[in-house]
Parts: structure tokens; C-alpha cells; sequence
């Protein structure tokens, strides 16, 4: 930074709690263009039952509706490095949500349930490759600046999703018909590419800066992440992991994430996705942490409605109205969690935020058939205080060191580690609730159940706690500011 002497100095503490009002403007583009990609990835869940009947189809095709959208997430996300690098930032945004837009309007018009999950397919594509780019846009714009504040913005809707997405899919259910799911989508779409024509800049890249497309990268990881996720989606029954529908996709998909690690190792950043990043251990530490929160706020949104609705006799908007104190919680906290981050670093924020969550789900492993919903309901708050409050030191502290062109992959590989940690999460306390289930012929027997299935989401928060401390400590933040300025400068033409 040059002063008015034409003397050089560093940005002054001042200047890095300062957010640029453009970073602002970016991120209210980015937030409306993926808050129905990320309510959309939920609401369907609650009407399974009301597609399976309008649409005549049995329960094991109709869910397809949600795999096939999650699938084809899971495809596109490793490609959003590669596919920023041709068309730019902004531009890819907007394909991107216009595909979403597409898929939106096509389910709203399906006539089967076939043409349906085609259409949702098609969704889950643009969808796809929004999030991971979301975090992208915002953390190069930000410039390492104040970045603990920005993301407790524009990560707000990916914790709330899981959240509040039933709640509103029980609402549309109970005022319209089915195909308002997918129609109320097209409002937000249409504000968000509007915001995103006038608030993101302009960045298209010079063909120097374009990356060839590793295609064998490609074939690997996409249909590896896709088969573990589709695996450990389809563990059931009493065979839980057992199951040959289960082991079949989950080591077919092990063996291809394996082969591209073979051959994306000695290509760096020439692969889809450049593992050599892990070498640096904020990204590492936060993937691995961000792996068990996947397992902590999946699992448990197994776990919370179904023991409303199987012990409590709620019905599907009963349940997920007793769940918006957890995304109270959450949004409470994300604010003061941002200010902490920038001032103290991930580390510390990061490990009260998992101990107040891992302490407030405790309550619900003593559940019974009689429990109270009030205190359920604090202990939800207060679980939601500490889930939020522990998701954004993560998003700060995976990118700190990183360079502007590491950024991108960066985001897919904490996008994929968060991922496949909730369907493993929600895979292992399946299993667990239904061998617990099993013979609960009483409410009190089955509220047991519940109980021993909580206990294991205990777990899940607890083993976060110690993960933690591996993240990056309080001078972090504040050195990758200036570094990153130099950096820019540099690069920047005289």
C-alpha cells in the first residue's frame, strides 16, 4: 500500500477489518443464486411418500428423486476447478445456475417419475457446480480480508439447509401441489442471475491461463466419488454394510479415488484436482475436520426428525417445525463466530464450537417416549449455536497459505471430504438405529433405541474436538492478508 508521500507501507489493521463493499455485493449475488440449490437438496426428502403416491411408483424408485439429484452433484463438483479456469468466474456462475434453472422448470413439468429424476439429474449438475464455487469467488475476491465475517455470510444457507429445508417442503405440501418444490425455485434463480449479471466482476481468463481438462482424472474421481456416496447410500436392512448393493459401488468407488490419487500425484496442479495441497496442513487439518462435521450435521438430521415422527407420532412438518431452534442456533452464532475467527484464528473458535455441540446433543441420548420438547428444543438451540460456530473457522482456516489459483481446488477438496463424511455419518447410524430398532415393541423400548444411536453422534462431535487443535492458530489469519496483497501486486502490470 503506497501513502500519500509515495512511501510503502502494510495495510494497516483498520484496513483488513474493513470488507470491501464490492466483496459485499458479491456475496449477496452469491448467497440468493444458491440458496435453492441448497434448499433444494433437502426439501424434496419430505415428499417422497406424497411422489411415490401422485406419481404411482414404489418407494424404492422414487427415491431416486433424491439420489440421482445428490449423484449428479457429486459428478460435477470435481470439474467446477477445471471449468473456472476456461470461462471465468462469473460466467460459469451463471451457466451453471442457468442449468439449475433449467432442471427446476423440466421437474415442475415432469409427466412420470422417470422423466422426473432425469430432470433432477439435470439439477443436480448445475447444482453442483455451484457450491464449491460459491466459497471460491468470495475467498479470491476477499483477498484474505476479514474472511472469518464473509463466509459466516455466505455459508449461512449450506448450514441452515439441512435445517430448514423439510420445514418448507412440508409447507409447500400442505398449502399446493407437489410440482410447487420445484417451481418455487424459479423466482430465486431468476433474482439471483440478475444479481449475479451486475454485482460479480468481470473475469475471464487470458488463454494462457487456461487449464487442459484431465480427462482420466475426470472418468476416476467423479464416478468414484459418486459410487462411494451411492454405496453408503444404500446401507439398510439388517445386512447394513454387509450388503452386496453396498460393498459392490462402495470399494468399486474406494479403487477409483485410489487410481486418481496414482495418477493425479506426480501431475499437481496439471490434475483435476491437485493433491499436492495437502501438503499444507491448514487444508489438511480442516478437510479432516470437515469430514466429521459432515458425519455430525447429516447423521444427526437422520437421527432428530425420525425420533419426532416414529416416538413422538409427529408427521413430516411437525418434525421439521421442532428442528428450527437448531438453525436459530446457528444463525446466532455465525456473526460472532466470524468476528472471533478474524481476531483469534480457527483453532480456538473451532473447538468451542464442537465441545458446546458435542455437550447439547448429550441431552438426547437420555431420550425417552415422555421427554419434554422444551428442553429438546433448548438443547437445540444451543447445538445449533455450536454447529454454527464451528463450521466457519473450517471454511476460513482450509485456505489459508493458498494462492489465488489454488483456491479453486482447494474448495473441491474440502467440498468432497464434507460430503462423503455425511453419508458416512448417516450410513453407520442407520445401521445403528435399525439393529437398536429391532425388537422395540414398546415406545419407551424403541425410545431407547433412539437413545443408543444418539450416543454415537456424541461420538461423531467429540472425535471433531481434538481434530481441532491442528488448525491454524490465531496469527494465521492475520499473516495471509499481506501475503496475499504482496502476491497480487506482484502480478499485477506497472
Amino acid at each position: 500500500m503506497r501513502t500519500p508521500g509515495g512511501t510503502d507501507s502494510l495495510p494497516s489493521r483498520a484496513d483488513h477489518d474493513r470488507i470491501d463493499p464490492a466483496v459485499w455485493r458479491m456475496a449477496i449475488a452469491v448467497i440468493v443464486g444458491v440458496l435453492a440449490v441448497v434448499f433444494d437438496t433437502t426439501i424434496v426428502s419430505v415428499a417422497i411418500n406424497d411422489l411415490a403416491d401422485r406419481l404411482d411408483a414404489s418407494l424404492s424408485t422414487i427415491q431416486w428423486v433424491s439420489t440421482g439429484y445428490l449423484l449428479a452433484m457429486f459428478v460435477a463438483i470435481p470439474v467446477a476447478g477445471w471449468a473456472q479456469s476456461v470461462l471465468g468466474g462469473k460466467r460459469l456462475w451463471m451457466y451453471a445456475q442457468g442449468v439449475f434453472l433449467l432442471g427446476s422448470v423440466l421437474c415442475a413439468t415432469a409427466w412420470d417419475v422417470h422423466s422426473l429424476i432425469v430432470f433432477r439429474v439435470i439439477q443436480g449438475l448445475g447444482g453442483g457446480i455451484m457450491m464449491p464455487l460459491m466459497i471460491t469467488l468470495i475467498i479470491q475476491a476477499a483477498r484474505g480480508n476479514t474472511i472469518g465475517r464473509v463466509l459466516a455470510a455466505i455459508s449461512l444457507p449450506i448450514a441452515l439447509g439441512p435445517i430448514l429445508g423439510p420445514v418448507l417442503g412440508g409447507v409447500i405440501l400442505h398449502l399446493g401441489n407437489w410440482r410447487w418444490l420445484f417451481l418455487v425455485n424459479v423466482p430465486i434463480c431468476l433474482l439471483g442471475l440478475l444479481l449475479a449479471a451486475r454485482n460479480l466482476p468481470e473475469d475471464r481468463p487470458a488463454p494462457a491461463d487456461r487449464t487442459r481438462l484431465d480427462i482420466v482424472g475426470m472418468l476416476l474421481l467423479s464416478p468414484g466419488v459418486a459410487a462411494v456416496i451411492f454405496g453408503l447410500s444404500r446401507v439398510e436392512g439388517s445386512a447394513g454394510f454387509a450388503s452386496v448393493e453396498v460393498l459392490l459401488p462402495l470399494l468399486g468407488g474406494l479403487a477409483l479415488i485410489g487410481a486418481f490419487v496414482g495418477w493425479a500425484l506426480p501431475r499437481s496442479a496439471g490434475a483435476l484436482v491437485d493433491l499436492r495441497l495437502f501438503r499444507h496442513r491448514a487444508l489438511t487439518s480442516a478437510a479432516a475436520v470437515g469430514f466429521v462435521l459432515g458425519a455430525t450435521l447429516y447423521g444427526s438430521m437422520l437421527l432428530l426428525p425420525l425420533y419426532w415422527q416414529q416416538v413422538r407420532g409427529e408427521d413430516a412438518l411437525g418434525a421439521g417445525l421442532l428442528l428450527i431452534p437448531q438453525g436459530v442456533g446457528t444463525l446466532l452464532s455465525r456473526g460472532v463466530a466470524g468476528r472471533c475467527t478474524d481476531r483469534y484464528g480457527p483453532r480456538w473458535v473451532a473447538v468451542t464450537g464442537f465441545a458446546i455441540a458435542c455437550a447439547a446433543t448429550v441431552p438426547f441420548a437420555f431420550v425417552t417416549a415422555d421427554t419434554s420438547d422444551v428442553p429438546l428444543m433448548v438443547a437445540l438451540l444451543v447445538r445449533g449455536v455450536g454447529l454454527g460456530a464451528a463450521t466457519i473457522p473450517l471454511a476460513s482456516a482450509a485456505y489459508v497459505g493458498l494462492g489465488h489459483e489454488e483456491i479453486p481446488h482447494a474448495s473441491v477438496i474440502t467440498r468432497i471430504a464434507q460430503q462423503i463424511g455425511g453419508s458416512l455419518g448417516t450410513a453407520v447410524l442407520a445401521v445403528i438405529l435399525q439393529h437398536s430398532v429391532d425388537g422395540a415393541g414398546t415406545p419407551d423400548a424403541l425410545a431407547d433405541a433412539f437413545g443408543a444411536a444418539f450416543w454415537w453422534s456424541v461420538a461423531f462431535t467429540a472425535v471433531a474436538v481434538p481434530l481441532c487443535l491442528f488448525l491454524p492458530g490465531g496469527g494465521a489469519l492475520r499473516r495471509a492478508p499481506h501475503a496475499a496483497e504482496a502476491e497480487l501486486e506482484e502480478a499485477m502490470p506497472v
